[in-house]
């Protein structure tokens, strides 16, 4: 492979990040900071980077108090040399969060950051700097890309456990050295209590670290912002998000399960004062785009939006969608004309415009739900549907209508390449789609690749719907449901493409890295 680890990346972090571990968090297990007027600013959540492109990227970071935030890089861990970012004041408004653009980078290099936090009265007085790192996307397809995906973070009750290390996962990952981290979706459960203790079914005990925020549904938005702040206790996401940019996507565990725009909680669904989705979902995206480095969210955009196109260089457009803010409601998914869909239709427009207009070599289309895969809906007892499938073999159906319609479009444009990736359903699998097998025949043969939970109960292999034309490849999933993380079933992919011969290699992967299926592509070859 051309694609190699930079051991410069892993020596800067393994210095850097014992500083920043021997950092002391706030009270409370990462509550809204209560600061006295001594002392220096300091950043316990770690940084992250995130949506890098060949010459910028964006840094994150929270502090205790507030703070200026300023940012300094370098070619080299040294930071000989280096500039500096004055970035914005962390303050109450934003829950002492903050992210700073860095612009002119050179292309495809490693580049080191460190951020430190400035007294706003006195710069002089700054708390200990905290150090990452990430590669700027290439110019050239020399060199290749190598990329993991997941989702689906302390569901169903199963946190950060420290008898087990906590999220384990991410460390098996950061083995790997990544250009980057796709997280598919469920970035929190925000509809998911976590308690200190959970009985398993062997008779043992799994505990978890809790706080104030996890330990009911989230309604306020300071309960939204605890639930992103949960996560970032952990230490080995913490050194994974030092080491490896993101791209970021939402599903619907970071407002609550399975929701659409305009739903209405049920009243028997007492955890909730707040019955507004709508209400709810607004500050979680709020919540979200505070506590990641993510582009397009931006003040006056009408929604925040999540779904745009990240550009790795001529081997690779990663196609990011949002398939909750704009779908129609939840149904038993068997209409005969649907144009909103799962996407919307300016998402759907907008998806179109990007793949006809694209020139990499692979065109990843990173989903947050799954195509072929059968996801019931089942919060309130009705034979509702959640994803885009809803069992019925036949023409498409109902949000089925909308995929048709974007599949056909690649078919008729000719364009090549282009894959699947999701998570949603916790348990890994591969479906190879084709025409001959399918009830709609006019689309080109593509793949479609499911990985998660990266913690968080797995669950048995969802029902195929064969509209499509999906074949099960490879599946590993548990034969119970909410099988906690301590009995295995936790699940990570990879995407690593050639640079010499543009060759893209899928490999499944279980929590300590185990290659479980590995799948090989050519590029520009129809119905592999």
């Amino acid at each position: 492979m051309s694609h190699r680890p930079s051991p410069a990346r892993r020596s800067v972090l393994r210095g850097s990040l014992a500083a920043s571990a021997a950092l002391t968090l706030p009270t409370a297990l990462g509550a809204a900071p209560a600061f006295s007027l001594s002392g220096r600013p300091k950043a316990g959540w770690g940084v992250q980077a995130g949506d890098v492109t060949a010459h910028s990227g964006l840094v994150w970071v929270r502090s205790d108090r507030p703070a200026r935030m300023i940012v300094e890089t370098a070619a080299t861990e040294s930071f000989r040399n280096p500039r500096r970012w004055q970035g914005p004041l962390l303050g109450p408004d934003t829950d002492f969060t903050g992210t700073t653009r860095l612009h002119a980078l050179p292309a495809g290099e490693q580049i080191h950051y460190r951020v430190l936090l400035a007294d706003p009265d006195d710069p002089r007085r700054t708390g200990e700097p905290v150090t990452g790192t990430f590669r700027t996307t290439p110019l050239q397809r020399r060199r290749g890309v190598r990329f993991l995906w997941s989702g689906d973070l302390a569901g169903q009750g199963w946190g950060i456990n420290p008898d087990l290390g906590g999220y384990r996962i991410y460390d098996a990952m950061a083995k790997l050295d990544p250009d980057f981290f796709l997280c598919s979706g469920d970035n929190i459960y925000a509809d998911g209590p976590i308690s200190a203790t959970q009985a398993l079914p062997d008779g043992g005990t799994w505990r978890n670290i809790t706080t104030e925020e996890k330990s009911k549904v989230a309604e306020t938005l300071a309960e939204y912002r605890g639930n992103f702040r949960y996560n970032l206790l952990d230490e080995n996401l913490k050194r994974f998000n030092a080491q490896v940019p993101s791209i970021i996507q939402w599903d619907d565990h970071e407002v609550r399960n399975n929701w659409y725009p305009g739903e209405v909680i049920a009243s028997s669904d007492t955890r909730y004062t707040e019955k507004s989705i709508d209400v709810l979902a607004a500050r979680a995206r709020r919540a979200f785009s505070e506590y990641f480095p993510i582009s397009t969210l931006q003040p006056g955009d009408k929604h925040g939006r999540v779904y745009r196109v990240m550009r790795h260089g001529p081997l690779l457009d990663v196609f990011v969608l949002d398939m909750r803010t704009y779908r129609d409601p939840n149904s038993p998914d068997s209409q005969t004309i649907d144009p909103q869909g799962i996407l919307g239709a300016e998402q759907l427009e907008w998806l179109k415009r990007e793949l006809a207009a694209s020139r990499a070599v692979w065109k990843v289309i990173a989903a947050d739900m799954p195509l072929g895969l059968v996801v019931p809906d089942p919060m309130e007892n009705k034979p509702d549907f959640e994803a885009v499938a809803q069992g019925d073999p036949g023409a498409p159906l109902g949000r089925e209508l909308q995929i048709a319609e974007l599949l056909r479009f690649i078919k008729h444009r000719r364009i090549t390449g282009t894959l699947w990736l999701t998570a949603d359903v916790h348990h890994t699998s591969a479906q190879h789609y084709h025409p001959s097998r399918a009830a709609f025949g006019d689309f080109e043969p593509f793949w479609e690749f499911v990985s998660g939970p990266l913690n968080a109960g797995a669950f048995p292999a969802s029902a195929l719907d064969g509209t499509f034309g999906p074949e099960r490849v490879f599946v590993k999933a548990p034969t119970a449901s909410n099988v906690s993380p301590a009995g295995g079933y936790q699940f990570f992919g990879e995407v690593d493409i050639d640079g010499d011969s543009a060759e893209l290699t899928v490999r499944l992967r279980e929590q300590d890295g185990t290659v479980l299926f590995a799948q090989a592509l050519q590029p520009g070859r129809v119905g592999q």
